[in-house]
């Protein structure tokens, strides 16, 4: 058969990949701007905390374009990680297991590519690589562990709407938040 279902031919097909095409490029920039934009919120209330703290000790810090910049970033790392859906294995047992596990594998690779962005920030400036190691979280094993569990919980919530939305349909799951879909509507194309 050559021809879409549709019965228009080849040139039809090609209307209907394009159609498709087009609206997951629509789909993928909607989950992308929703990344961010949680991401840009969640880095810039860390920012706003860390001036917060410098602050207090006299010195005068603020860098919100550290938080837009990693937003962008971890907004794309975020979406590499769920397309490879690393809990998918968990979605039989109870929704906690997938959330504390895929939050858990997040925070992991976040904190790996904050590291790996730090030292090629470095390189590009001159400095070794090993000069380059960022101190997350004030240094030490208990700074690591502050922003580790910091960085965990902010996660979290992320990663239990994520899989109530698996368990219970995307369109069910914003008709619980939002309200009813409207007739005629599409939770979909929200």
């Amino acid at each position: 058969m050559t021809g879409n279902s549709t019965g228009t031919g080849a040139a039809g097909g090609t209307e209907a990949l394009a159609r498709d095409l087009k609206a997951r490029a629509a789909e993928e920039l909607r989950r992308f701007l929703v990344l961010f934009v949680y991401l840009w919120i969640l880095f810039g209330v860390f920012v706003l905390n860390q001036g917060i703290v410098l602050r207090a000790h006299g010195i005068s810090w603020t860098a919100q374009g550290f938080a837009f910049v990693n937003a962008l970033v971890f907004a794309k790392v975020m979406m590499l990680f769920e397309m490879l859906d690393p809990g998918r294995w968990l979605r039989k047992r109870p929704l906690i297991y997938p959330i504390l596990y895929e939050t858990f594998l997040l925070t992991i690779l976040f904190l790996v590519v904050h590291v790996i962005e730090k030292v090629i920030e470095g390189l590009i400036h001159g400095e070794t690589a090993a000069d380059s190691l960022p101190s997350i979280g004030g240094g030490g094993f208990w700074g690591l562990a502050s922003a580790s569990v910091i960085m965990f919980v902010a996660l979290t919530p992320f990663f239990a709407l994520r899989n109530l939305s698996f368990a219970l349909g995307r369109d069910r799951l914003y008709a619980l938040i939002f309200g009813p879909v409207e007739p005629g509507g599409d939770a979909e194309g929200r």
